[in-house]
């Protein structure tokens, strides 16, 4: 009993020698004034987070806000934030890191596993990164996944980490204290039933990194579908990213989707905007007429209403076979199926009241479609979206349906 007295005291030294990681008396959080955090973006959760006792100062009334966190750090932040505690003599006396119960900890409540990086010092020291944080926040909400890709996307979903701005995800760059113990509180309020503010470009910029699209983000009310096809997953598990390249089988032709972007063409903050010529030069060619590549009947994107448009980003990784596949390399053909005009006359005459195309100078010479937000409906037929070869006959043709759901306008058949 004696030894192990002795050792939980040793673990107190060791932690109190680590500045930053020690937890205050009520007292002495009440008279502190860390002369570099007034005016600090993050000032407020910082004393929030110190006052609960999960983190503390650095000699000289600082809190260095700003400084890089390392892994170790910000795993021994969450689980004691979390209030999970173990025993740890075993560790302490034979000779273990500072950190090792609270990485074992962290094992054992599913936060960390050594297929997000090796279980070693180096690794351990070095500084999380944003990927790496976000990975640790979800799984403290209660998310899983089997795809590494995932976990940012789960991430920002829930609100536990926003953006750097204009959609970037920062994933590889480091994490500093301040934004270290701002996700800590936020993990903190989702666990308590909060619902969390989300950075919707946060959101659509890590579905693309996921799965390849992010029409589920942008684009929620148009594509969903019935209880029974999501078998209790979210509708955006049933995008077939495993088929977004398409290879007919006969060495003559791959051709690959590297991404279908919805962008919010109402939204001037869309990050995606930056993909598309200026939007006041561009047009929707409403009727089958052009000369030389120039459609004569069109109507500015300015006069259009509310609308979306699906960019579709590929490539062609190869053509060995031009008399057979069209060259073009955009890559590969697309469709979409399912989305009708309540009126194809009107719709012939500029009213866009279903799926349409875009130019800029020259007829397609911008990859995809235009949607606008209501006014168009669907028939007894399902959304789908899919790929195929650029064939020049029917020999060699190959297409990979990557989504197909009821929609929310699908009627069904008496």
């Amino acid at each position: 009993m004696n030894r192990k007295v002795t050792i939980t005291l040793g673990l107190a030294l060791v932690l109190a020698s680590l500045p930053g990681l020690t937890s205050k008396s009520n007292a002495e959080i009440q008279h502190d004034a860390f002369n570099d955090i007034s005016g600090h973006w993050a000032r407020s959760t910082i004393m929030t987070a110190v006052e609960k006792g999960y983190v503390s100062g650095y000699p000289g009334e600082l809190f260095k806000p700003d400084l890089e966190i390392s892994r170790a750090e910000f795993v021994k932040l969450v689980v004691s934030a979390l209030g999970y505690t173990e025993d740890q003599a075993d560790q302490i006396a034979s000779g273990a890191k500072w950190y090792d119960g609270f990485v074992r900890t962290a094992e054992e409540k599913k936060l960390y596993s050594t297929a997000d990086f090796s279980n070693s010092d180096a690794s351990w020291r070095a500084n999380i990164t944003r990927k790496e944080m976000a990975r640790i926040a979800a799984r403290a909400v209660g998310e899983s996944t089997d795809d590494d890709d995932k976990w940012f996307y789960l991430a920002t979903k829930k609100g536990l980490i926003t953006g750097l701005g204009k959609g970037q995800l920062g994933e590889k760059v480091t994490t500093t204290r301040a934004q270290a113990v701002t996700i800590i509180e936020r993990i903190l309020k989702s666990r308590e039933g909060a619902v969390l503010p989300v950075d919707k470009y946060a959101v659509s910029s890590a579905e693309i990194a996921w799965h390849g699209t992010n029409i589920f983000t942008v684009m929620p009310e148009v594509f969903v579908t019935n209880e029974k096809q999501l078998n209790g997953k979210p509708v955006e598990e049933l995008w077939r990213k495993d088929l977004m390249v398409v290879d007919p089988g006969n060495g003559k032709y791959k051709g690959e989707l590297e991404a279908l972007i919805a962008i919010d063409l109402e939204d001037p903050n869309d990050p995606n905007l930056k993909l598309l010529p200026p939007l006041e030069e561009l047009k929707w060619d409403y009727f089958a007429s052009a000369v030389n590549g120039v459609p004569t009947k069109f109507i500015p994107l300015k006069k259009l209403p509310a609308s979306y448009f699906l960019f579709f980003k590929g490539k062609e990784v190869y053509n060995n076979d031009s008399n057979l596949y069209y060259s073009n390399p955009e890559g590969p053909f697309f469709g979409i199926d399912g989305i009708e005009s309540p009126d194809r006359e009107a719709f012939f005459h500029g009213e866009l009241n279903g799926i349409g195309s875009l130019f800029h100078k020259k007829v397609a010479d911008i990859n995809g479609h235009i949607l606008p937000k209501i006014g168009w409906t669907q028939g007894i037929h399902p959304i789908e979206i899919r790929i195929f070869t650029p064939v020049r006959s029917k020999y060699g043709y190959k297409s990979n349906i990557l989504l197909k759901i009821d929609g929310p306008f699908k009627k069904n058949i008496r």
